[in-house]
């Protein structure tokens, strides 16, 4: 993930002063534990200035509202209850190379600043700090003690103090090329190395583009450079600082991230605000995907293998309690031969009633034929109540294990992260499971959407949508509330997979091509995504009921008619999109 370098935070601040100085605070809302966005309004227009100290993605730029989710942040709570109702009247950056940003609050323009809010963007030192006008702290985003840092204290109630000046030689544009490229060439080394250990406030990313708009490579040597080499450099490194002078920003993206001096562009971004808040949104939103799928994948993993275990152990028992009538037809035969018996016997050879063939009896020497009898017989009574225990324990573990492989096999599906349904399509899962008490909650709530995620929408030769559900929660929606009675509801026979709906108005009447469609669709969405063909059930929403205290997602049917589905063919669709 790129970092907000000195470079880029000068074009976001100069765009802020521009466009947002001055402006009202209306509220302060707290997103999650690295982010709070400021309500500003201004005389033509409103947004919300988002503000992060996140130790990968720290930023300040103009973002997205927050959700409507309530806000139990300390740290919020006590900004809103300073800021609110003050103005932001100015905006500036402590130093033209550090990455400091120092926001002014006061009743009204032109009135002396009140509050100052220092945002620190510093990788993982980043930090955002309140302070009055007399420089005390009054709250802190993270609060560093004596035990973390013998640099540098930040806590409530002590004065403010800036980080620790950078040191070394600064980029000046009135620096000739013959000094500048004595510098950068005076130890033989890489280009990019040499550029980062010349000179400060010069980020990696700045750096790497800057050389490849010369036609060079990073690795190059300064030894090889010829006099061409350096003057196609220097004149990107004047380009920079006079980009930085002139408040000169081109916006967009590159193949590697982004860029505010317009070199190496893929797409081109008018507005940096936009441009930042999306590739952070898009970056962090990735990050969390990446995280919480490992994490449910985890989960579903160690239930189902103590599930699995415990189905074998119950399975074992049941096949032990088969054995229960074999049990009563040697108590039997020892009854009907009990005159056969000798004192001191170890076993007895006697015909199986039905088969005439010998069947060899082993005895309990000390016991006449008729205790042993009664052993077997007990032994009989003992297997029956076993199965007749055993028989719905293992039932329910097997409902577990089916809608824990349903579960499963939703999160296969969602590969990885394209858009923010996808991130929402697993903490809707992860909803589901602390419900199921297979997750616990955390006390701080995330930024979750209130709105609901979608699912897949797909079309069939004849023009009919298809609709795919992500999840048990869109799995239930689909079947018992989007579901219309023309519509046509599809799943795998026994197998887990999505609930898929072929929509239909009224009058429609899907032809084969359809149907078989919409169930290689339910093929491809299904536990059995790898089989050649995977018969697949369909009816009329009408006849699929959830049974009483079923978990999400799990439901039976009647009047299903069977296809066989091919989700070979979708693979194939789906590539030839791509």
């Amino acid at each position: 993930m790129q970092s907000v370098d000195v470079t880029t935070l000068t074009a976001i601040c100069d765009d802020l002063q521009t466009h947002w100085i001055p402006a009202k605070v209306e509220q302060v809302y707290q997103r999650d534990p690295h982010t709070i966005s400021i309500a500003l309004r201004t005389l033509k227009k409103r947004s919300w200035l988002t503000i992060s100290w996140h130790p990968q993605a720290a930023r300040l730029c103009i973002g997205d509202p927050p959700p409507r989710n309530p806000d139990t942040f300390t740290f919020s709570d006590q900004l809103r209850h300073q800021l609110n109702g003050f103005a932001l009247t100015a905006l500036t950056m402590i130093s033209p190379w550090e990455r400091v940003v120092n926001l002014q609050f006061a009743k009204r323009p032109g009135d002396v600043a009140v509050w100052h809010l220092f945002v620190e963007v510093m990788g993982k030192y980043s930090n955002v700090i309140l302070t009055d006008n007399k420089q005390q702290i009054v709250t802190v985003a993270h609060q560093v003690n004596p035990n973390q840092s013998t640099v540098r204290t930040v806590q409530t109630g002590q004065k403010y103090e800036l980080p620790p000046a950078l040191t070394g030689t600064f980029p000046k544009l009135e620096e000739t090329q013959e000094k500048w490229q004595e510098r950068v060439s005076l130890i033989p080394g890489s280009l990019k190395k040499q550029l980062l250990n010349s000179y400060r406030g010069l980020s990696p990313v700045v750096a790497t583009s800057m050389i490849k708009e010369a036609g060079l490579q990073p690795q190059d040597s300064t030894e090889i450079l010829t006099e061409k080499d350096w003057n196609k450099l220097y004149k990107l490194w004047h380009f920079w600082l006079k980009s930085l002078q002139d408040k000169n920003c081109k916006p967009g993206y590159t193949e590697q991230g982004y860029t505010v001096l317009g070199w190496g562009l893929i797409d081109h971004t008018i507005n940096i605000q936009t441009l930042i808040n999306d590739y952070y949104t898009k970056e962090i939103n990735q990050e969390k995907f990446k995280q919480l799928k490992h994490q449910l994948q985890q989960k579903l993993k160690s239930c189902l293998k103590k599930l699995y275990n415990k189905a074998a152990n119950f399975q074992e028992k049941m096949k032990q309690s088969s054995d229960a009538d074999e049990y009563r037809q040697k108590g039997d035969l020892l009854m009907a031969h009990s005159h056969l018996w000798e004192p001191g016997m170890g076993s007895m050879t006697l015909n199986d009633f039905e088969t005439q063939k010998p069947l060899k009896i082993p005895l309990n020497p000390e016991k006449n034929a008729i205790q042993n009898a009664q052993l077997f017989y007990k032994k009989h009574q003992k297997l029956k109540r076993a199965k007749s225990a055993v028989e719905p324990l293992l039932n329910e573990v097997q409902e577990e294990i089916n809608y824990l492989e349903q579960v499963e096999d939703s999160l296969q599906q969602i590969d990885h992260y394209y858009s923010f349904e996808d991130l929402q399509t697993l903490q809707e899962i992860k909803e589901e499971l602390i419900q199921q008490n297979y997750l616990t909650s955390r006390s701080q709530q995330t930024a979750n959407s209130p709105d609901e995620s979608q699912p897949y929408q797909h079309t069939t030769p004849s023009g009919f949508e298809v609709w795919i559900g992500r999840n048990n929660r869109q799995n239930d929606r689909l079947t018992f509330r989007t579901a219309g009675d023309y519509d046509l509801w599809f799943h795998t026979q026994e197998s887990a997979g999505s609930h898929v709906l072929l929509r239909l108005e009224p009058g429609a009447v899907p032809n084969e091509a359809d149907l078989h469609c919409a169930a290689d669709w339910a093929a491809y969405y299904s536990r059995a995504r790898q089989s050649e063909q995977v018969p697949v059930v369909y009816t009329e929403p009408k006849y699929v009921y959830k049974p009483k205290g079923a978990k999400p997602g799990m439901v039976i049917y009647k009047r299903e008619r069977v296809l066989w589905g091919k989700p070979h063919k979708i693979q194939s669709y789906l590539k030839n999109q791509d």
